[in-house]
């Protein structure tokens, strides 16, 4: 399947809260990285990473926009949003953009990552400064414990 049905069906599978639907895009042995619950492995594991978006949202929408893919790698930019289920946004629409890279195995997702704004996504839901600090300290810290931030630390360290 090219590039744009997928992403169609992605956003399709999302919105009816078809969690089987969604997984069958991924290879068997796919993942999916999302950027609130974290690193899914395997079909089975990413079904229920969507269920877990229901419970916390509904009427759920996702628009990619400019898809470009190339040598098994996919990337477009995003909208997204929902009605919240949150005690402290309950009924709100959260609503941000994003991008997503997609790694492509005959014709399925192999790696699926995704980057946004977590901030712009906490202050909608309603959480506390002191709440938001507190998520987003966490996410800096495992963000520069992981492998991509790595080199970089390195470096500065060889700089001094």
């Amino acid at each position: 399947m090219n590039f744009e049905t997928l992403l169609a069906r992605f956003a399709d599978a999302v919105a009816a809260h078809d969690s089987q639907g969604l997984a069958a895009l991924f290879t068997a042995d796919g993942c999916y990285d999302d950027y609130f619950f974290g690193r899914h492995e395997g079909r089975d594991a990413i079904a229920a990473m969507l269920d877990r978006f229901h419970v916390g949202g509904e009427s759920f929408c996702w628009e990619f926009i400019e898809p470009v893919e190339a040598n098994g790698i996919g990337y477009a930019r995003y909208r997204f949003s929902y009605l919240s289920r949150e005690p402290e946004s309950a009924g709100r629409t959260i609503v941000f953009e994003g991008i997503a890279r997609m790694r492509l195995r005959d014709g399925l997702i192999e790696d699926y990552a995704e980057a946004f704004d977590r901030g712009v996504a906490f202050a909608q839901l309603g959480y506390s400064r002191e709440r938001i600090g507190k998520l987003l300290e966490r996410y800096a810290e495992s963000f520069r414990a992981g492998p991509s931030a790595g080199s970089h630390l390195e470096y500065r360290v060889r700089k001094r």
